[in-house]
């Protein structure tokens, strides 16, 4: 399972629904079959619309006894019923409480547009090429409010450097098309180093 790479080892894990193999090539990273102590981050693949199977469950209890950094990154976004917020609700009910630092913001047709970050209130706006940062307007603030003060709360509560230590685990929407996540994904990363 040795990464491509000198940097972290990184492994992703999901159903094939979740397409862990298109998550592990655009990061660089193998897919995962096992915990293994040399693992420096495992990547939890799902999918929103088919939800996370058993197999999966037990590879990310698996590595709990490592204290391996872990990660939530969920995929099929676009179309569909697919929603983010679901997707958190149900993996911090099957593997852990799920941090959530940013929330996906939609076009008027439902399609992923952008992220807001919970910690800084800026919204990065990806329809743009590169990428536009804005600060959210007062309706954002109030819609998300509450999923801010649970995700400070909780950051707070792990302290500095809880995601590298394994024990705070976000989870990250990724839209591959449109490149939302990525960046995001790629800072966490960059705390391992």
């Amino acid at each position: 399972m040795q990464n491509h790479t000198s940097g972290p080892n990184i492994c992703v894990f999901g159903h094939p629904s979740a397409v862990p193999a298109d998550v592990a090539a655009v990061l660089g990273a193998t897919i995962g079959t096992t915990a293994a102590g040399e693992v420096s981050l495992a990547i939890f693949a799902i999918n929103p619309n088919t939800g996370i199977d058993q197999e999966t469950i037990e590879q990310w209890q698996s590595f709990d006894e490592f204290l391996t950094p872990r990660m939530v990154v969920v995929t099929q976004l676009d179309g569909n019923n697919a929603d983010f917020d679901d997707a958190v609700m149900l993996a911090s009910r099957v593997f852990d409480q799920i941090a959530t630092p940013y929330l996906v913001l939609h076009d008027d047709d439902g399609s992923p547009r952008a992220l807001i970050s919970l910690s800084d209130m800026m919204i990065t706006d990806y329809s743009t090429t590169p990428p536009r940062q804005n600060p959210c307007e007062p309706e954002h603030e109030t819609l998300v409010q509450e999923f801010r003060d649970e995700y400070l709360e909780l950051v707070t509560s792990m302290g500095e450097g809880a995601f590298a230590a394994g024990v705070l685990f976000p989870a990250i929407p990724l839209v591959f098309d449109k490149g939302i996540g990525l960046d995001v994904i790629k800072e966490y990363i960059a705390q391992l180093v």
